[in-house]
């Protein structure tokens, strides 16, 4: 039988990378998207959906063994409450309109839903190592979180095998967090946010694909796991290992937490909050990561210009 997955969210960052990589182990993909476009890849074909209007083409399913919802609007971006709701929504609305297709899809084959989350459901932990038990934040972000992985964690009323993976924030010369710090640091304006203590949890993109694949063909994986490297790193030392590999200088002093909450709002949670995500339990079951650590995901990341 062919193998095919159901991608949401394909356009994004990790979505690209994942896409890539599953046609390369030999999967054929189906893509949701808003728009229509030629994939430019045999083995990839392409549906339209509209999640605000509950509308998506019913072929998408077609042939398709499981979904990798990645589907969800960009976070990084002021959080008026228009925006709050359209966060949420945008992650929870769309995978119950899969769930209500297969509902009338009799004859589908869909048994597993592989989605994204993440980290931010645990708010600012300090120093303390953070396992999947721990309930969620009671804020935006962490509140979020919570009813995006309740939603998808209704698939298992349809017999479907239903993941979450807690994503920290993912590394990819590609985008992100990681070529805006670079763009910074080159451009001298590289800084600290808050006291730079606070642990970011991290994971370079070909983990953070191969741990997608990895749950999506481990029958044994279910349930929330925790997406980040095994070595956090506190932002301080992270952006400092930015500059030390760019050769420039970190010269401007740390950005205080006032002025960060004064500009950015509720959204400076992102850059202050502190989570040091354990990731025993993914481990545990068998899952490898190619770096570990900071220091060689940033060489192979700047090794990449």
């Amino acid at each position: 039988m062919e193998k095919r997955v159901l991608v949401t969210g394909a356009s994004g960052l990790v979505g690209r990378a994942l896409v890539a990589a599953l046609v390369r182990r030999g999967y054929a993909v189906n893509v949701l998207s808003r728009q229509k476009q030629p994939s430019g890849l045999p083995d990839v074909r392409v549906y339209e959906w509209d999640i605000s209007a509950g509308e998506v083409d019913a072929r998408c399913v077609d042939g398709a063994q499981a979904i990798i919802h990645l589907a969800g609007e960009n976070i990084a971006q002021p959080w008026s409450n228009k925006r709050k709701r359209a966060i949420l929504e945008s992650r929870t609305h769309s995978i119950v309109l899969l769930y209500d297709l297969l509902k009338k899809q009799i004859g589908h084959e869909i048994r597993t839903v592989v989605s994204a989350s993440a980290s931010g459901y645990y708010g600012d932990m300090g120093d303390r190592w953070i396992s999947e038990d721990i309930a969620p934040a009671n804020d935006f972000l962490g509140q979020t979180c919570l009813e995006w992985e309740r939603a998808v964690s209704k698939g298992r009323h349809q017999g479907i095998r239903a993941v979450s993976l807690r994503s920290g924030v993912v590394l990819s010369y590609d985008g992100g967090i990681y070529r805006k710090l670079v763009g910074f640091v080159n451009a001298g304006l590289g800084a600290v946010p808050g006291t730079g203590k606070q642990w970011m949890p991290w994971i370079h993109i070909d983990d953070a694909v191969a741990m997608y694949i990895f749950a999506l063909e481990h029958p044994g994986i279910q349930g929330v796991y925790n997406m980040a490297a095994p070595e956090p790193a506190t932002f301080s030392a992270f952006i400092r290992l930015i500059a030390k590999q760019q050769g420039r200088p970190l010269w401007l002093p740390n950005i205080p937490r006032g002025i960060l909450k004064a500009v950015l709002g509720q959204m400076s949670e992102m850059l202050l909050s502190s989570a040091r995500l354990s990731v025993e339990k993914i481990r545990n079951a068998g899952f490898r990561f190619t770096y570990p650590e900071i220091g060689g995901a940033v060489k192979a990341l700047s090794g990449k210009r």
